[in-house]
């Protein structure tokens, strides 16, 4: 295998995946869906035969020196519940839209897609739906649907198109070390499905 090849996860480990990454991405680290889920984090370099293995190694280091800050809600609610101005935005429609404003027209063709799909995203939060952890997760409901052809074009047409420019501001925060090395991780995930 070439070096620049990635290496495609069963649909199973994909979909756990996505799920585990949503979580991650929509959930603050101290809640009760995302503790149980810590453990794997640490584990990540050892489920995909990635593209860069050293890479999400020292991605799954900087996650265990940083699991305990106890900064770590802190930090997650500046980067994705907006104490300020963000430095990452999480939705979409930031990325897509020509005003860079929520709910843009971006985010109701997201909600369109949804709709079409028969998912209703219900967090019990008044939010946008593309909201970058949600849409991982919604991609997981549909793999697990059994409905390949939506989960593409979920991520060809709704999640791709911003997700680069999206991790790469994450990528840049001075906030987080602990989501700058989940960011790189989920990139690297994101090349491979």
């Amino acid at each position: 295998m070439k070096n620049n090849e990635a290496i495609h996860p069963d649909k199973l480990t994909s979909t756990i995946l996505a799920k585990l990454f949503g979580a991650f991405f929509y959930y603050p680290p101290d809640h009760q869906t995302v503790k149980p889920l810590i453990d794997i984090l640490f584990q990540l370099e050892h489920i995909v035969d990635w593209q860069n293995a050293v890479l999400i190694g020292e991605q799954c280091q900087i996650i265990a020196t940083q699991i305990n800050n106890p900064e770590l809600n802190y930090q997650f609610s500046l980067l994705f519940k907006g104490q300020g101005a963000m430095s990452a935005p999480p939705w979409g429609s930031v990325y897509l839209d020509q005003e860079q404003l929520l709910m843009g027209e971006s985010q109701e063709r997201y909600r369109q897609f949804l709709q079409q799909q028969g998912l209703t995203l219900n967090t019990g939060i008044n939010e946008p739906e593309d909201q970058f952890g949600l849409m991982l997760m919604a991609y997981a409901i549909l793999q697990e649907k059994n409905n390949p052809k939506a989960a593409k074009q979920l991520m060809d047409e709704h999640l791709l198109i911003w997700s680069s420019a999206y991790l790469k501001k994450l990528k840049q925060n001075e906030i987080s070390p602990f989501y700058r090395a989940l960011a790189v991780i989920v990139e690297q995930y994101l090349l491979m499905i």
